[in-house]
C-alpha cells in the first residue's frame, strides 16, 4: 500500500480536485448540487474555511479554500462533506452493484472516489493560475463556450468583485494556450 503524504502547513491555501466514483456524470444534478452545498454549510460551522473559488462539472470538481491560521485538517472537512453528500443522496445514487469489498470495509459510498487530488498553493502567481484553471475548466471540457455562461463557479462572484471581466475565457480568446492544452 502506498504512503502518500499530504501538505500540513496551518493557514495555507490548497487547490482540490475531487472526482466522483467511475466519473458519474451527477455533480450537478440538482438533488446532489443542494447536498454538496447544505453539507459545506454544516462543515463550514464545526470546521470554518474560506473558500477562495470553486467549480462544479458533472464528474468532478476544483476549488480553491485557506484554512485558519492554526488548523491543517482539510482531509477531516473533505471526509464530512463527502459522508454527508453520500448519505443525503443515498436513496437516488447509491449503487449496490459497485459496493466493492475494498469499499465496504472502508465504510465508502459509490458517489466519490476514495482519494482526492491537492496541492498548495506557493505565491501569489501560483493562486492566480489556479484561479484561473477553476473558471476555464467548464470551456476546457467543452461544456460552454465562455466562462460566464457556466452556472456552477465562483466566476460570477469574482466578476462582481472586480476580478474579471464579464467576457474573460472565451474559445476565442485562445485561453486554453494558458493552460497548456
Amino acid at each position: 500500500m502506498s504512503r502518500y503524504r499530504r501538505a500540513n502547513t496551518a493557514g495555507a491555501t490548497y487547490f482540490f480536485t475531487v472526482v466522483t466514483y467511475r466519473r458519474q456524470p451527477i455533480l450537478c444534478d440538482t438533488p446532489v448540487r443542494t447536498a454538496l452545498r447544505d453539507a459545506i454549510v454544516a462543515v463550514r460551522e464545526q470546521r470554518p474555511f474560506t473558500i477562495d473559488a470553486w467549480v462544479l462539472l458533472p464528474d468532478h470538481l476544483h476549488c480553491i479554500w485557506t484554512l485558519p491560521p492554526d488548523d491543517v485538517d482539510f482531509p477531516v472537512r473533505w471526509s464530512m462533506i463527502k459522508r454527508r453528500v453520500s448519505v443525503a443522496c443515498a436513496a437516488a445514487y447509491k449503487r449496490p452493484d459497485w459496493l466493492t469489498a475494498s469499499k465496504r470495509k472502508h465504510r465508502e459510498s459509490t458517489l466519490w472516489q476514495r482519494r482526492y487530488w491537492e496541492h498548495q498553493i506557493r505565491d501569489e502567481t501560483d493562486f492566480i493560475r489556479h484561479v484561473d484553471y477553476i473558471h476555464y475548466n467548464p470551456v476546457k471540457h467543452g461544456l460552454c463556450q465562455q466562462v460566464a455562461e457556466w452556472p456552477h463557479s465562483t466566476f460570477h462572484r469574482h466578476v462582481a468583485q472586480g476580478v474579471y471581466a464579464l467576457d474573460w475565457g472565451g474559445v476565442e480568446a485562445g485561453m486554453g494556450e494558458a493552460f497548456g492544452e
